[in-house]
């Protein structure tokens, strides 16, 4: 392709983007579903967690699912002065393997999610393995779905999981999809620290 035709072609390329950038006017907070069996849903929702702190954004995180290790994000970001981390639950439900302890702690997470959901003053609030809670009968979509329809005009919203009730769906503005091609730890590589955790 010689010069003028590349010049053509990006030409074309820019006036289609800057026709969308023109109709994209409405400026409010968006709600976000990462999902997918792949790996990478809660280590794109804390990239977009440390996109929002460097723009001075105060920021929220609730893990519903808490493992036996310490992440590397936790141990990153919790000093952090303009971020709030909650860590719930007791593990990954089959290690609990404790129904009514498992629905007390997604109950008492929810709690505290519901409260940011109210609170202006954050721009980003991430829900960490939170479709689980609906998956496994914990929570209940209604008042979640009641609640991001009237949190703050502002405020986005990040919610990782495998699997998304249909509620939230029909509700999000965007959903991505981590699909899984191939894993390590099923090729017998054990889960290491900074990259699984």
């Amino acid at each position: 392709m010689n010069d003028s035709a590349h010049r053509n072609r990006m030409q074309k390329k820019k006036d289609v983007v800057d026709e969308r950038i023109a109709k994209a006017s409405e400026e409010r907070g968006v709600l976000i579903l990462l999902k997918g069996n792949g790996k990478g849903k809660s280590s794109s929702a804390f990239g977009t967690l440390a996109r929002s702190l460097g723009h001075g954004y105060r920021c929220a995180v609730i893990q519903f699912i808490k493992g036996r290790r310490e992440t590397g994000e936790y141990r990153f970001f919790r000093e952090h002065p303009a971020l709030d981390w909650h860590i719930m639950g007791h593990g990954f439900t089959w290690e609990t393997q404790d129904r009514e302890k498992d629905i007390e702690a997604a109950q008492a997470a929810w709690a505290i999610a519901e409260g940011l959901l109210k609170d202006p003053r954050y721009q980003l609030i991430v829900f960490d393995e939170m479709s689980y809670m609906l998956k496994y009968g914990y929570l209940e979509p209604e008042p979640i779905v009641e609640a991001l329809q009237q949190r703050p005009h502002h405020q986005n919203v990040i919610i990782t999981g495998r699997t998304m009730a249909q509620p939230l769906q029909a509700l999000a503005d965007t959903i991505s999809t981590v699909q899984d091609e191939r894993h390590a730890f099923r090729g017998g590589v054990k889960a290491q620290a900074g990259i699984e955790f």
